[in-house]
């Protein structure tokens, strides 16, 4: 589905201008896992390079929420009361997931579990975690890992910060080791398609800024 902003032709699902779609490589897949995705409003206008859109699109069972203090977000407290929930935040206190040991506790729940995201700056993810009491009350949970971001586009803060999507794909494939998900190879090994193919779709731009109609092939 496609919709009208001012005079360029947008993508309805993807909210990126319709010549640099990338929902074609999008290869959406359920999860056990419910993912939110609390996106804060600054975030939301980048849609040129946003990866929690990419997130949540490939991600069926997921939500997307847009705000900065969430603390009486009726939906939100719905799933936290409905489920057991942890939230992406590195801290002292965090359950790191890739220790096996600790984060089989994880699995030892009657609840689904869920996981929440914040789609933000560093700075930003701090003030909404600190204005949205709810999420205080969630248990931290983070990771380690040798990965760097790709995003070739964006210089992040330390060489060791990874975009949403990037954190995302490390979590699955820590859930999958854990057995709480069983997703099959190919659907992690295309998780990043639409975020590469955004990152190539940008560079082309800033080589050959009057070419804005720019589109690849699908990779193989």
């Amino acid at each position: 589905m496609q919709t009208i902003y001012g005079d360029r032709e947008r993508c309805y699902k993807c909210y990126r201008p319709k010549s640099s779609c990338m929902c074609g490589y999008i290869d959406s897949f359920e999860t056990n896992t419910k993912f939110i995705i609390l996106m804060h409003p600054k975030e939301f206008k980048k849609v040129k390079n946003n990866t929690g859109f990419f997130t949540h699109r490939t991600l069926l069972n997921s939500e997307v929420f847009i705000g900065i203090d969430f603390s009486n977000h009726t939906q939100i407290n719905k799933i936290i009361q409905t489920h057991t929930s942890y939230i992406l935040y590195p801290s002292s206190q965090a359950l790191n997931l890739s220790d096996v040991n600790s984060a089989k506790a994880l699995g030892a729940t009657q609840k689904p579990l869920a996981i929440f995201l914040i789609d933000s700056t560093w700075a930003c993810a701090k003030k909404m975690f600190t204005q949205s009491t709810n999420l205080q009350s969630l248990q931290h949970i983070s990771f380690t890992t040798q990965k760097q971001s790709e995003y070739k586009i964006k210089v992040q803060p330390k060489e060791n910060y990874l975009s949403t999507i990037e954190s995302t794909l490390v979590v699955l494939e820590l859930l999958n080791e854990l057995n709480i998900e069983k997703i099959e190879k190919k659907s992690l090994s295309g998780f990043l398609e639409p975020f590469y193919m955004m990152i190539e779709y940008q560079q082309e731009l800033i080589l050959n800024p009057k070419h804005n109609a720019v589109r690849f092939k699908r990779r193989d």
